[in-house]
């Protein structure tokens, strides 16, 4: 049996009532084990255990395997997330919509799971901005959000207040806000040994102040999804109360069949253990109503200019018509908007975005686009690992398929000990899923897996 904080075990019962004997049987359990597929990447249905119920590419697993030992994970073809926090794809279905070009702000994104739901929910036309504060959250996001390839989304390592410039400019903002955290105990016991009231005061607070800033990145009209994983009233129905009525916000109810099992508390829903299949999470939604928000002078010039400069930030605007080695790798190449850095590698968006794209990159010095091409030499393209796992990818570029002991040495970043190789660059994949570079040197092959993206320990030899 679980052993419970007292203060939160006396808090949670005064709460539940009745059904608090259920709620700590629950937390006794294992958690349920979910994946969200991937749907411009994967193409069948996954042996699973059931659909979870608010999200059409969820899906539950019997078991939980070693996902690190999956080259289909590695791949991008699913992400691995938990399966109450994906019924933000249902609260985007409800009051934002998809079928129109949207500017997105995941304002505290790491590691991934509800960007990659974001992104894969929105038009193609549409930029999502995934923005992680912490330096070491930042690369697990970049590298997840490479994985799952789509090419309409900037990464950006800032904290909140330095989207100032940006005012008024979003139409969607998500802030999953760090939170005490009980929504996961049963996934880290040692969070829960951490808890505390004073941690709960602490994280509403920090929250408060991250929802502050959200609120003005907002365009009138725009939507606020705020979410937490964890239970208590001061993190969540509290500050949904103070967005309400600090900002004259206008709530948006969500809709749930009654068999889901979802919690409607005041001004937001909370999701059970012993009700759902899944973990702890509360959401709430919000229209911006008044218009007091603007975009600020130095983003509004670039916004207005004819001429828009050719540098932002770090990046100098590059035309594809003097890149002719980019045909060989990237699908229509006059379709996208290219870059390249100090350093003369070149990063791609769709034409589409390519506008949105630089007004963020003129604001904020850290961002970046997700899709790093590579770095031309001598005419030909060194390519870059993003890449090979984007969807951008032209359909031609050779590939050889590796059976499982080989794709996990590539994974090792070890030679894959094939025969036949291509010669020249050719995509190392498994089952038709692309999983990183190679390249054949007649008798050898050269594994170009980047150095941070080598598997330490696996199953297979």
């Amino acid at each position: 049996m679980v052993v419970l904080n007292p203060d939160f075990a006396r808090a949670m019962q005064e709460r539940l009532g009745a059904e608090w004997p259920a709620f700590v049987e629950a937390m006794a359990q294992p958690a349920p084990v979910s994946i969200r597929i991937n749907p411009f990447k994967y193409r069948s249905t996954p042996e699973h255990d059931g659909q979870v119920p608010w999200c059409a590419q969820g899906y539950y697993l019997a078991k939980r395997p070693a996902f690190i030992l999956d080259p289909l994970w590695h791949a991008g073809a699913y992400y691995v997330q938990e399966a109450s926090s994906m019924a933000i794809a249902e609260a985007v279905r409800q009051w934002v919509g998809t079928d129109r070009p949207l500017r997105v702000l995941d304002l505290a994104a790491a590691p991934g799971g509800k960007s990659t739901l974001m992104v894969a929910l929105l038009s193609a036309d549409s930029l999502l901005v995934a923005n992680e504060p912490i330096r070491s959250r930042y690369d697990i996001l970049r590298q997840n959000l490479v994985r799952w390839g789509l090419p309409n989304v900037l990464s950006a390592n800032h904290d909140p207040q330095d989207f100032a410039p940006l005012a008024g400019w979003f139409d969607v903002v998500l802030v999953d806000a760090p939170c005490s955290g009980e929504g996961l105990w049963r996934k880290d016991a040692q969070a829960m040994l951490e808890w505390s009231l004073q941690q709960v005061n602490f994280c509403a607070a920090r929250q408060r102040r991250i929802l502050a800033y959200a609120i003005d990145l907002l365009a009138p009209g725009g939507t606020l999804l705020y979410s937490t994983c964890t239970y208590n009233d001061t993190e969540n129905s509290t500050n949904a109360r103070w967005l309400r009525d600090a900002f004259d916000l206008e709530p948006l109810p969500l809709r749930w069949p009654a068999k889901w099992g979802i919690v409607e508390q005041d001004l937001g829903y909370q999701f059970y253990p012993h009700r759902v299949r899944g973990e702890g999470f509360y959401l709430s939604c919000f229209r911006k109503k008044i218009a007091s928000s603007h975009v600020t002078a130095r983003v509004h010039s670039v916004l207005r200019s004819k001429n828009r400069p050719a540098s932002f930030g770090r990046f100098q605007r590059v035309a594809s018509a003097g890149l002719p080695a980019l045909s060989r790798w990237v699908q229509r190449p006059e379709k996208v908007h290219l870059w390249q850095d100090r350093h003369e590698i070149l990063y791609a968006v769709p034409q589409s975005v390519a506008a949105d794209a630089e007004t963020v990159l003129a604001a904020l010095p850290r961002a970046a686009p997700m899709l790093e091409i590579g770095q031309v030499l001598k005419g030909d393209l060194l390519p870059a690992h993003s890449l090979a796992l984007s969807v951008l990818r032209a359909g031609q570029v050779p590939y050889l398929n590796l059976d499982i002991v080989q794709a996990t040495r590539y994974l090792r970043k070890e030679d894959p000990q094939v025969a036949g190789a291509p010669k020249g660059w050719f995509l190392a994949c498994y089952e038709d899923y692309a999983l990183g570079w190679a390249k054949g040197l007649g008798g050898r092959v050269n594994n170009y897996l980047p150095k941070g993206w080598r598997v330490m320990n696996t199953g297979h030899s």
